[in-house]
């Protein structure tokens, strides 16, 4: 099963997907966790790229190529091949934080954002959580980072427009996209996420 984890920054992912993995070990499962941009030796040399925060010319074509092309990497080097295994692949984001970002945070359109990720669309997510929290509340628990990235340092318009494009999604997908209330504590979020796993699963 291919398991994603969407939402905008501070919403909780990193921690949730964590307790999800030990939560699906201990049941038995064989589990990958991966992320995106990311995941494989390739792709996380373009997700420096990508996220350097020096990189304030990259275009807006020229990132959502650059997601795309990290992810068709990650999913050929490392997620197919867990699937193929039979495991469970836990990934932090996937083909939905390009349509959320790029094509309604950046204004690119569905269709370019799309077309650019072709072969991501040839396998999607079994199931999807997306996380939801107030870019606000989000911004305020990410300042505590030392490492805060490039799309971390947008201005709060930005990150407001990306969460229009996540609500979108959800109308788009509503079978596979599930909306998880990431405002409460880790411990909810997880809650609810491992609810709907023990039935799917």
């Amino acid at each position: 099963m291919f398991i994603t984890f969407e939402g905008g920054e501070g919403s909780g992912k990193t921690s949730v997907i964590r307790e999800v993995e030990k939560a699906l070990i201990k049941k038995g499962y064989q589990v990958l966790v991966t992320r995106e941009p990311g995941g494989s030796l390739v792709a996380e040399q373009i997700r420096q790229v990508i996220l350097d925060s020096k990189n304030t010319s990259i275009t807006p074509a020229t990132e959502a190529l650059l997601f795309a092309a990290s992810r068709t990497q990650h999913l050929e080097e490392k997620i197919i091949p867990a699937l193929n295994e039979g495991k469970v692949v836990l990934c932090d984001r996937y083909v939905d934080s390009s349509l959320a970002y790029q094509a309604y945070g950046r204004d690119l359109g569905f269709d370019f954002v799309s077309k650019a990720n072709n072969f991501a669309f040839k396998h999607m997510p079994n199931i999807t959580f997306y996380l939801d929290v107030l870019p606000e509340i989000g911004l305020k628990r990410i300042k505590k980072r030392d490492d805060l990235n490039r799309l971390d340092k947008e201005e709060i318009s930005f990150h407001e427009k990306v969460r229009e494009g996540y609500f979108k999604l959800l109308e788009m997908y509503p079978e596979r996209i599930v909306k998880i209330n990431a405002n409460e504590t880790i411990e909810v979020s997880l809650n609810e996420i491992m609810k709907v796993l023990e039935e799917r699963l």
